[in-house]
């Protein structure tokens, strides 16, 4: 197979549309394998051949029912009666004789490291791979693990687990990734393989069936029903537990959650045994994970909701960004009321303001970020133009107040400082993933953030902002504070965790590669007290994209 045969089997499609973090000292030290008993593999065989066989009769159920007018007018039903007695009068020694079901139970004898067809009964995990028959003498040899991998397998109280919806051509998987920041490594650690196209992530520490607080996430796809991993199983092939069920109209079973896709959660840190769901089909669900049922449902958004958030000091509270160009804030105890702000434009992400509980922040499909006083019943305090295409990612910093980090379909990061009564610019980069579709911030290293694109060879990166001498130069000596109670950061300033060398060279470096050329350049910060304020703006990465959009036309005509 030339080069060219192998670019064109590789897929097309490679992006991350969903992320999320665990904090620090949450994981189990040394997660536990699955090894399945063979009374649990026949009961896994035997419950996806009845799977299997459900999904047969209801196709079959359904060719039957479109086919019997069609085969009542046919001619050829007597010849098929007599091909149906033909088959009547053959012996059972003729029948055996015809498919070979004699020697059916039989193997076929295989030389040392011989192939074999697998059936699903051939998935048995060995402890000891020197025991597996399927493995070749070579696989057999190679199959101990070297003490780094051991190592690199151990979680440590130092580390944090990034967890990253992949999807690539037609496979979708979870990825449970490992950073340390003290030692900057990353690197994968395991991946669960998904039954559709993840659209939300959120990790939650609440196990219905244990004792002790877990590590689970909940994973929203293109199906309506929530899945719930276990994050300290390896090579597990059913999750924890299923919040909703699917209808089955043939057998009268009703549906239970949600009707479409999943594309937001938030798991209550003030209640833990709720999780929040927001959905294509117009409702967010408030579930009770004790039960795995639906405790209430909001349904007064007019289009899919993209984005939900709980309050992080007040449990009852619950924020939610829809397409419909509103912002809402409820209090679950009474949902059929609520609060909301119109903007203008489809919401794609929603976030508290954990330094100033009585705010939030929202992003729109038109570039713009908004920052609403929940108090006031009148529009935004004010509106910030932050890129030229959708805000996709939206993230505050869990300890240094007033940065913000944003990320568009206009394949930029920008930082910002929100700390005044306006938005001031502090520097953007081109990350080189593509269009960027999603940003979370680490909970415990208060500059690192993770985000996640759609550049085949290049989807996911973890950054952290510190390295921008412009947000030393704004963030250095501004005293950090955890108010979410993550683990503490160690210093009272970044510029304490930092080496006095201030390396110049490195600064200016990094101030090239980020584009940020222009220090005149201005953006539009409309307030809801004043006229509109010139501001410093994203710099020079808009004005590029701009001319680039303006070639591109010219070139069409």
């Amino acid at each position: 197979m030339d080069s060219m045969d192998l670019e064109s089997t590789q897929p097309q499609i490679n992006f991350i549309p969903c992320l999320t973090w665990v904090k620090r000292g949450v994981a189990k030290p040394d997660p536990e394998r699955v090894k399945l008993t063979s009374e649990e593999l026949t009961a896994v065989i035997k419950q996806t051949k009845k799977d299997l066989a459900e999904l047969e009769n209801e196709g079959e159920g359904e060719e039957k029912e479109n086919k019997v007018k069609d085969e009542n007018k046919k001619a050829e039903v007597p010849v098929k009666k007599e091909r149906s007695s033909e088959k009547k009068n053959k012996t059972e020694e003729e029948i055996m004789a015809e498919y070979g079901l004699d020697d059916y139970d039989e193997e076929e004898e295989q030389g040392e490291g011989g192939a074999r067809l697998l059936g699903l009964g051939d998935l048995t995990a060995y402890a000891d791979p020197k025991e597996d028959p399927y493995l070749s003498v070579m696989d057999r040899d190679i199959g101990d693990e070297d003490e780094e991998d051991l190592e690199d397998f151990k979680i440590r109280g130092t580390d944090n687990l990034i967890l990253a919806g992949h999807v690539e051509g037609d496979s979708s998987t979870l990825e449970v990734w490992v950073y340390n920041d003290v030692e900057d490594a990353l690197y994968i650690h395991h991946d669960i393989l998904l039954p559709s196209f993840p659209m939300a992530l959120e990790w939650l520490s609440f196990d219905p069936e244990s004792d002790t607080r877990g590590s689970l996430v909940a994973v929203g796809t293109m199906q309506p029903v929530i899945e719930v991993w276990d994050l300290d199983l390896v090579d597990c092939l059913e999750p924890a537990f299923r919040l909703g069920r699917k209808g089955k109209k043939k057998k009268g079973i009703p549906g239970v959650g949600h009707k479409d896709a999943v594309l937001s959660l938030s798991w209550n840190t003030n209640c833990d045994h709720v999780l929040a769901s927001g959905s294509v089909d117009q409702t967010v669900l408030l579930w009770d994970l004790t039960n795995q049922t639906v405790a209430n449902k909001i349904t007064s958004h007019k289009e899919k909701v993209q984005s939900i958030a709980f309050h992080p000091l007040e449990g009852h509270t619950l924020l939610t960004g829809c397409c419909d160009n509103t912002v809402r804030v409820y209090d679950c105890r009474t949902v059929d009321q609520h609060k909301k702000w119109v903007l203008n434009g489809e919401v794609e992400r929603v976030i508290w303001d954990h330094f100033n509980p009585y705010c939030c922040l929202a992003s729109t499909d038109k570039g713009q970020v908004q920052y609403i006083d929940v108090r006031k019943d009148s529009g935004p305090v004010w509106t910030l133009s932050a890129h030229t295409q959708a805000v996709t990612g939206l993230a505050m910093s869990t300890q240094c107040p007033g940065c913000i980090t944003t990320v568009s379909q206009d394949k930029v990061l920008k930082v910002w400082d929100i700390s005044g009564d306006s938005p001031q610019f502090v520097c953007e980069r081109d990350v080189k993933c593509g269009q960027l579709q999603t940003m979370v911030a680490c909970p415990d290293a208060p500059f690192v953030v993770c985000m996640g694109g759609d550049k085949t060879d290049n989807n996911m990166k973890v950054l952290d902002i510190r390295d921008s001498a412009q947000v030393r130069a704004r963030f250095g000596k501004r005293q950090l504070q955890n108010p979410l109670k993550t683990a503490e950061f160690g210093f009272a300033t970044a510029d304490e965790a930092e080496p006095g060398e201030d390396m110049e060279t490195e600064g200016a470096a990094i101030s090239l590669g980020s584009m940020t050329l222009a220090s005149g350049e201005q953006v539009e910060v409309r307030s809801s007290a004043s006229a509109p304020v010139p501001v410093v703006s994203g710099g020079a990465i808009s004005k590029f994209k701009k001319k680039n959009k303006d070639k591109k036309k010219k070139r069409d005509f």
